[in-house]
């Protein structure tokens, strides 16, 4: 894999995602020369992750750079992308990169007009925009999507995402959606399942509920991504259907907000149980009807 020539970057904006990258690129020995940020969270970051870079308006940002990093959230970036080429910032040569999961090159489409390189690099992570973001980062994946069939492209965005320390993976274009689909309902999800759980113990008197669940989410998370639905446990998958109800119980009375969450999962888990033949074809009856039923 050949190595990129030393790029000027220009970081839009210098959000949580956007000053981690910068900050990596220049790391690797590339130089950030400008970057946009007006809110008082982007200059402070900008002024931690990125010192001495100058804070410019987008089109300034970009005029001046070789590689344009779009951390924007997904919503804005397609007007971004528009209003850049609009105002001639734009050049041929230049990579242009988004790190937004949900879209792929197709928004970069007005760039690619004006002769731009257009590049996806999604850091498979959550940062908080602080300087230990750069340890997460040569920790984690980076979802890349190229043009298809440039060979080449796909080669610039995996030199990128090797540079700054991190695993490059290839999704291709027709993949995006669902990509960013399944790590969104994974992770995101995820956290907010956590923290139902942290607050129903908390709302019981349980001190440090942190502590005392972090190890067993820590071990059905490693046990789910090496063993799968093999690794399913709890009484779902046994066929304790009394159990069910009474969990259900305790959300009505305690917890009502979660319940439907509850069910939801519930459901789904004897779906996977009962098809991987977790859940006993005698008992799964009892645990649909548990779960269905209404007091």
């Amino acid at each position: 894999m050949s190595r990129p020539a030393r790029l000027g970057v220009g970081v839009v904006s210098a959000g949580r995602v956007g000053v981690v990258l910068g900050a990596a690129l220049a790391r690797a020995g590339h130089t950030v020369v400008a970057a946009s940020g007006v809110s008082r969270d982007s200059v402070r970051r900008a002024e931690e992750m990125l010192p001495g870079v100058p804070l410019l308006p987008p089109d300034e940002v970009v005029s001046k750079a070789d590689l344009v990093l779009l951390a924007l959230p997904d919503d804005a970036l397609n007007g971004m992308v528009r209003g850049l080429a609009a105002t001639g910032s734009l050049r041929p040569g230049q990579i242009v990169v988004h790190t937004s999961g949900a879209h792929g090159i197709e928004v970069l489409g007005p760039a690619a007009e004006h002769g731009a390189l257009p590049l996806a690099l999604h850091p498979v992570m959550t940062f908080t925009g602080r300087p230990e973001d750069l340890d997460r980062i040569t920790a984690c994946s980076v979802g890349i999507t190229a043009a298809d069939g440039d060979e080449a492209a796909w080669n610039v965005g995996e030199a990128l995402v090797v540079e700054m320390g991190s695993d490059p993976v290839r999704v291709p274009s027709e993949a995006r959606a669902a990509y960013h689909t399944a790590l969104t309902h994974g992770a995101n999800h995820l956290m907010t399942l956590v923290s139902d759980a942290v607050d129903l113990l908390r709302k019981q008197g349980i001190a440090t509920p942190e502590r005392l669940i972090g190890p067993l989410l820590s071990a059905a998370l490693d046990n789910a991504l090496r063993h799968g639905d093999r690794a399913l446990t709890g009484p779902v998958a046994r066929g304790d259907a009394g159990t069910v109800r009474k969990h259900l119980d305790v959300l009505r009375d305690k917890a009502p907000e979660m319940l439907p969450a509850y069910r939801e999962l519930a459901r789904r888990t004897a779906d996977r149980a009962a098809a991987n033949g977790l859940l006993r074809p005698d008992l799964a009856p009892d645990v649909f009807k548990a779960i269905d039923e209404e007091p």
